[in-house]
């Protein structure tokens, strides 16, 4: 029997991203959508996300759209650089 556990692994991007402030909060879920809250606006913007290589394409439930890239362990959204939950640099 194949072992098909491979196929079911999170992408490695899923996970929540935060800025250095802690005032944005991105999460990635595992079913290709996004939270995030900003500040003490939990889930103000909701929508979908797809991920090319290390290149993100959001399409938020209004409609609205913005891209993001992962480099080096960061993710660049749009304006914003977030980091992972945990990752968060003391020096950021």
């Amino acid at each position: 029997m194949e072992n098909n556990a491979h196929h079911n692994a999170p992408h490695p991007f899923v996970g929540m991203w935060v800025t250095a402030d802690g005032h944005i909060r991105q999460e990635l879920r595992p079913d290709g959508r996004y939270d995030e809250a900003r500040g003490s606006r939990k889930s103000a913007y909701t929508g979908r996300y797809t991920v090319t290589g290390s290149h993100i394409d959001y399409v938020d439930d209004t409609g609205f759209t913005a891209t993001g890239d992962v480099r080096d362990g960061v993710l660049y959204h749009e304006h914003l650089v977030l980091y992972r939950e945990n990752e968060v640099p003391a020096s950021a």
